[in-house]
């Protein structure tokens, strides 16, 4: 936001915008890995997601994130983000989610900026995998097994490519026009090889990390305890559940990104468990922030199975897009809209 004689001003920074900054993968990690430690300190405000269901027959719902971030800029950035989750979006050609993002001086609560937050959500979404198994997956990985081939499944293995020394890289998804033409992308962009597999059970049996991303519309059992190998990691976070009921029977810990996150709201991998009493605050391991300063251990051994659970915070949303602002602004992208 700026000041002038003839009013307040802030910054729209579009899709477009975005991309021409020619942000990296490393620079969203580093975002993302210093606002979780920072939650892990007590240096965020942070709000679970809530969620609102329009009557559209079933086709999607849109979830709301709410945010502050102590450690950026002056004296912190507060943020909201909008972002619709549409399965069926693939029919009429757009993404299964769409978002915007608005960035507020928590002093004045003046905005500052709006920004497009796709892309925000697709790289902070791969960046928090990262995260997680840089501290909870074996240095030493080579197999990764992704499910899913959604937005968010790109930053997943591209960034995860460039953390291990991958021998070989499984993808799958629901449809297989979707998941060839997902392996073509990644092969054009990546040196390890890639793999198309047809299940669910082909793609993470046996691998060091597995990460499940499905777009079901009601729960199933794709993934059971017999699948994951002594020393993998196990990253869900599909809407609709797709892990067996028992699969917490047969894992070593469980880390999730924020328990008050994990216990909102109607979706996610692991709500059923929370419903039954299979998970617990008692049986959950910590929260990623604890492991990243240190407060709890993460991986011990080679042989712990561990499963991380993120459903996304708003405080790396607003992590992320404070970056893009700062560069746009330094670049003077962006267009300025006049606020009042």
């Amino acid at each position: 936001m700026t000041t002038s004689g003839d009013g307040l001003w802030l910054r729209f920074v579009s899709g477009p915008d975005i991309d021409a900054l020619g942000l990296t993968p490393a620079d969203i990690v580093a975002a993302a890995s210093e606002v979780v430690a920072a939650h892990g300190r007590g240096e965020t405000v942070f709000e679970p997601r809530t969620h609102l269901e329009p009557d559209n027959d079933g086709r999607g719902h849109f979830n709301v994130l709410r945010g502050h971030v102590s450690t950026l800029g002056d004296h912190g950035v507060s943020g909201i983000k909008v972002v619709g989750d549409f399965v069926s979006n693939y029919e009429v050609g757009l993404p299964s989610e769409l978002a915007l993002l608005t960035l507020y001086d928590p002093w004045t609560g003046v905005p500052r900026a709006i920004l497009d937050a796709t892309l925000i959500t697709e790289a902070r979404t791969g960046a928090m995998t990262a995260v997680g198994a840089r501290h909870l997956a074996r240095p030493d990985a080579k197999v990764l097994g992704h499910i899913g081939a959604r937005g968010t499944a790109h930053s997943n293995i591209v960034m995860l490519d460039a953390m291990f020394d991958l021998d070989e890289i499984r993808v799958t998804s629901r449809r297989p026009e979707s998941r060839e033409a997902f392996a073509e992308q990644l092969r054009a962009e990546l040196s390890t090889p890639v793999v198309v597999t047809e299940s669910a059970a082909e793609t993470i049996d046996g691998a060091d990390i597995a990460v499940e991303a499905t777009r079901l519309r009601e729960p199933a059992s794709l993934i059971t305890g017999d699948l994951l190998a002594p020393g993998s990691l196990l990253v869900p976070y599909g809407t609709i559940s797709a892990l067996d009921p028992d699969l917490l029977d047969v894992v070593d810990k469980v880390v999730v990104d924020d328990w008050r996150e994990a216990q909102a709201g109607s979706f996610g991998a692991l709500r059923p468990h929370l419903r039954s009493g299979a998970l617990t605050r008692g049986t959950l391991h910590a929260e990623l922030g604890e492991v990243v300063t240190g407060a709890r251990p993460g991986r011990e051994n080679d042989q712990e199975r561990i499963l991380f659970w993120h459903r996304g915070l708003s405080i790396l949303d607003v992590a992320v897009g404070h970056l893009i602002l700062e560069r746009a602004e330094a670049a003077d992208l962006g267009t300025m809209v006049r606020f009042r």
